[in-house]
């Protein structure tokens, strides 16, 4: 039993996510109504992206401006289901062509694209979610990657491609919706996910898949290959030079972010009923960086608090002064950066330590660099060494 509580990161990190879980699905739903919660849940689906950032650009040392790209296509996955699930020949017998969504008929398809045929069945819809954007973060990280392409070429490199699938996006209307999205989207194999209870229910889903990513992300990070993202981050080259595959490590890592952020997506989809490219592009990647950067990269579980105060801050503020918020998020991100470098998460474990002297925190990085690298060498095997 030790063992296992100290490959999720130890008893102070299950009781940080046991506090979690008791005021998502106890305290919020017990003095909330309706539509607070589920513009809470709405928050939490962010959390999704932060966690995976902690681990490919707090660990991993990372930074991908383009995690709206994955956001999305899990988004986009769920909404074509639901989509086609809506657009039956009875509900679209006023169309031209009945039993393709609305906007193909608007922009005169005759027929449902083979694309989108396989998303008749949930199976498939659950399976695309994780693999298509695993998929697309495979190849975008074995291709950069492997030629050693990273620090802020990989960044610029990420945010364009979010650019250009959202300009893909809003340019094949007739196939995707274009700039409004994919809407309308109102059950889920037969249920009616627009009603109170409905709402509820995903509530409680969202929350806990977002536990159960909490706790994949504390085993990864409490492992031994967590310490391997370490040393890659502080030294790559004497990781390297150990004899462990660097690339293969980043792929990984990406594609794990990738696979947490659209879980996040397909989540969203179902809790606001739509999906559009909004959330695809630069402007939203880099808002989910400031997610995790407010809570702090080093934290699963204040990078998942981050991204629920930072999207509460953005409503509450963009509601009253809409034209403020970039500035404010602007501002954010400097200030966190230059005075805050770990985030929330850093500030709560400096005076819990100040208030517990005999506390060591958990988060905060290491600045004898190569120390940690040669630490992690020297848990190589004499093969890997070589």
């Amino acid at each position: 039993m030790q063992r296992l509580i100290k490959a999720f990161g130890g008893t102070s990190a299950l009781i940080q996510i046991a506090v979690i879980a008791a005021i998502l699905m106890v305290l919020l739903p017990a003095t909330t109504e309706i539509f607070r919660l589920n513009l809470f849940g709405k928050y939490l689906t962010y959390a999704f992206v932060a966690v995976g950032l902690v681990l490919c650009w707090g660990y991993g040392g990372i930074l991908s401006l383009g995690q709206g790209v994955f956001f999305g296509l899990g988004g986009y996955c769920m909404a074509m289901f639901l989509k086609l699930e809506a657009s039956t020949p009875e509900a679209t017998k006023i169309q031209t062509t009945p039993g393709i969504p609305d906007f193909m008929d608007w922009n005169q398809l005759t027929e449902l694209p083979w694309f989108w045929e396989p998303f008749h069945s949930f199976t498939f819809t659950v399976f695309a979610v994780i693999a298509v954007p695993a998929f697309f973060a495979w190849l975008i990280g074995y291709a950069m990657f492997k030629r050693r392409v990273g620090g802020v070429y990989f960044a610029i490199i990420t945010q364009a491609i979010a650019v250009i699938l959202t300009i893909l996006i809003v340019g094949q209307q007739g196939y995707t919706g274009g700039i409004n999205g994919i809407t309308d989207l109102r059950t889920l194999l037969g249920w009616d996910i627009r009603t109170d209870g409905a709402k509820y229910i995903l509530y409680y889903a969202c929350c806990i898949a977002l536990l159960l990513c909490l706790l994949v992300g504390n085993f990864i990070i409490n492992s031994r290959f967590g310490r391997l993202l370490i040393a890659m981050r502080d030294q790559e080259d004497r990781v390297r030079f150990s004899g462990y595959d660097v690339a293969n490590m980043k792929v990984f890592v990406f594609v794990m972010a990738s696979v947490f952020a659209a879980i996040g997506g397909a989540f969203f989809t179902l809790q606001v009923g739509f999906m559009s490219p909004t959330f695809i592009g630069a402007v939203a990647s880099i808002e989910m960086v400031v997610f995790c950067a407010v809570g702090g990269r080093l934290s699963i579980v204040g990078a998942a608090c981050g991204a629920f105060i930072v999207s509460w801050a953005k409503t509450s503020l963009s509601d009253s002064f809409p034209q403020i918020w970039p500035v404010v998020m602007g501002a954010l991100f400097i200030g966190v950066v230059m005075f805050f470098p770990r985030g929330l998460a850093g500030l709560v474990s400096d005076y819990g330590s100040k208030l517990m002297p005999g506390r060591r925190s958990q988060s905060k990085p290491s600045t004898d660099k190569p120390d940690t690298a040669s630490r992690t060498s020297s848990n190589a095997t004499p093969q890997e060494q070589a």
